[in-house]
């Protein structure tokens, strides 16, 4: 098993199990698991970031009407099945903070988009792994309060890597 098929496992036993998932207790109740795309190689980046020249504050608001305020950090460019995109990672004090939606939001992927949180690498790079992206807990309960991906993330490429659209049991 890979190290993403494991995190995958246990994302799945803490929605199920735990007291702190996001999930209502119905929910819990028939929650057989997340949905995923496949592990795709491709999409697990070390990237250059272009740091903007001005530390700009962004002022995000979330789906339950709140303010979140992010420094808007620096801009990368990569490549998706050849399509070329760019996406701004921002920064807070919890740390680098990417949110994005693609071209399949509303469809495949959660529509207000997914999230990463990349890491700077010792060489001043970042690793950024779409495997890794996952829905915010907004997506499995609306009480949960969670920034809504700004417009310079909104992807026109499909990104098919990371967390699906959660889809609610009945």
């Amino acid at each position: 098993m890979s190290e993403l098929d494991e995190a995958r496992r246990e994302k799945d036993a803490f929605l199920r199990e735990s007291h702190q998932s996001p999930l209502l207790p119905e929910q819990r109740s028939t929650f057989t698991g997340l949905k995923y795309f496949p592990e795709n190689p491709k999409l697990r980046l070390k990237v250059e970031v272009d740091r903007f020249p001005e530390q700009e504050l962004i002022q995000i608001q979330t789906n339950t009407g709140e303010v979140q305020t992010y420094t808007r950090y620096g801009i990368f460019k990569f490549a998706v099945d050849g399509d070329q995109a760019e996406l701004t990672i921002l920064e807070n004090e919890n740390g680098y903070f990417l949110p994005f939606a693609d071209s399949l939001a509303g469809t495949e992927t959660y529509g207000a988009g997914r999230y990463i949180e990349p890491s700077r690498l010792a060489d001043g790079r970042f690793r950024v792994d779409f495997n890794e992206a996952y829905n915010p807990y907004c997506a499995y309960n609306e009480m949960w309060s969670c920034p809504i991906t700004p417009p310079e993330n909104r992807l026109k490429v499909p990104v098919r890597a990371g967390e699906k659209v959660f889809e609610v049991k009945k």
